[in-house]
């Protein structure tokens, strides 16, 4: 889609929502904000937090979850390297820089009098003062505070509560608090405590629809979980880039790292339980579907964790192969380039034998990663190949046994606790000698490539 196109599409659901809240909102002074949230979604380094993310976050029944989803990720610091110059104007009131840290500012400096300001740091639970973290809440702050100062033309503070809430609920992963209340049941405390300070008016059963909304909303954030596992993986694949820079040259990143990105996403997915992935509020969503989701969430997580041990183990090899030609050699090197670039001398995967063994998978998890290494992930991907030829290799020599066998040595090669000849001479050595005999033939094709130039 075009940015025309996609402004077009912001500019359209800005005014559904209004229509439905009976607001009435000039086409030309929603334009610039069409254009503010499109402008920010559509920076270099977005490639999942995107126009179509949000449009598809907010689903297409409620107007409040319409405009919380259209602003809660116009502010993603660390995909973004820092807060987008145009946002600048609404947070620099509120919000300081603390060497590499964000906090808010202290009550002496912030504005008097701001109950936009107050609403939302009730409804967060952050006071004056608070240092910020990524992973705690940063975005989801930082972009309602942009919401609540762009829509407040339009919304009355009544309306403003119940955007935030939804927003402040797309903060994820959360376990219960210290008092054993859920994320959601601590926000509707909130809601309530904010309502009356504020004179809100809001009666407990629209307390309850506007957390219920928020639970509808961050479920949908979180959506990827609750998919197929090939559409799981397209999500993680296509959030790597956007917090791995060196991505953004496919034919110029190196095997450790391509490697780094990989770990960090395993080492989130082992962290991450199902239980904290989706909500359920007020039989929002009833048990039967939150059972589900739950559970494909549990799936997910398994399939992603071996698919990603797979690869991990795969480029233990590479890269230790790749420590006899330097420190930092890029990953096309050892591979060819990828299709899209055209690979004359060839690529690696091509040179490799069948295998004399095929291995079967054991089991659904199995059975499922290996279709996902062979046949690929759903989309392709402009940095990395779709399906996983060199991967597929190494479950044919070893199995998937012997992948979770391979694991701690290679997480060890990775550590520095194992040198990377030490780590190639006790590994599998039919399918490294493979590997190698194959990058060998590939520096030769190279060379035939390098000194036949222009031969007819």
């Amino acid at each position: 889609m075009s940015l025309e196109q996609y402004r077009g599409q912001c500019l359209e659901k800005l005014q559904w929502a209004l229509g439905l809240l009976e607001i009435q909102a000039d086409a030309g002074r929603l334009e610039p904000v069409a254009e503010l949230i499109v402008q920010t979604m559509t920076g270099p380094w977005r490639y999942f937090h995107t126009p179509d993310h949000i449009f598809e976050v907010g689903g297409t029944d409620d107007p409040i979850e319409v405009l919380a989803a259209l602003f809660h990720d116009i502010v993603y610091v660390q995909v973004d390297r820092g807060i987008h110059f145009n946002l600048a104007v609404y947070l620099t009131p509120y919000i300081e820089q603390d060497d590499e840290r964000l906090r808010i500012r202290e009550a002496s400096d912030l504005p008097a009098d701001d109950e936009g300001l107050a609403l939302i740091l009730d409804l967060f639970n952050f006071a004056p003062g608070q240092v910020l973290s990524p992973f705690g809440g940063q975005n989801e702050l930082l972009s309602a505070m942009v919401a609540v100062k762009v829509m407040r033309p339009w919304l009355s503070l009544r309306l403003l509560a119940q955007v935030v809430a939804c927003i402040e609920a797309t903060i994820p992963f959360r376990r219960v608090n210290d008092q054993g209340l859920t994320s959601s049941e601590a926000l509707c405390a909130r809601l309530r405590t904010a309502s009356q300070r504020f004179r809100l008016g809001l009666g407990e059963p629209e307390i309850l629809e506007a957390v219920i909304r928020s639970v509808r909303l961050a479920n949908r954030d979180v959506g990827g979980f609750g998919d197929t596992s090939a559409c799981f993986l397209d999500n993680t694949w296509s959030l790597l880039p956007e917090t791995n820079p060196h991505f953004k040259n496919p034919h110029s990143y190196t095997a450790r790292e391509y490697r780094t990105s990989l770990q960090k996403t395993a080492g989130f997915l082992e962290s991450l339980v199902p239980s904290i992935i989706f909500r359920r509020f007020h039989g929002e969503p009833d048990e039967a579907t939150y059972n589900a989701l739950v559970a494909r969430a549990d799936h997910n997580l398994a399939v992603g964790r071996l698919y990603l041990w797979t690869k991990l183990v795969t480029m233990a090899l590479l890269e230790a192969i790749s420590h006899r030609l330097g420190p930092d050699v890029p990953l096309t090197l050892l591979l060819g380039q990828l299709p899209t670039a055209g690979a004359p001398s060839g690529r690696l995967a091509d040179l490799l034998p069948p295998p004399s063994r095929p291995r079967s998978p054991e089991g659904a998890v199995e059975d499922e990663v290996f279709d996902l290494l062979d046949k690929g992930r759903s989309r392709e991907s402009t940095y990395d190949l779709r399906n996983s030829p060199m991967s597929v290799f190494l479950v044919h020599a070893i199995g998937f046994d012997g992948i979770r066998r391979e694991l701690p040595r290679a997480q060890a090669f990775f550590a520095g606790t194992l040198a990377a000849e030490a780590y190639l001479k006790d590994g599998p050595q039919a399918a490294i000698d493979i590997l190698v005999q194959g990058i060998a033939e590939l520096f030769v094709r190279r060379k035939q490539a390098v000194t036949c130039a222009g031969c007819t």
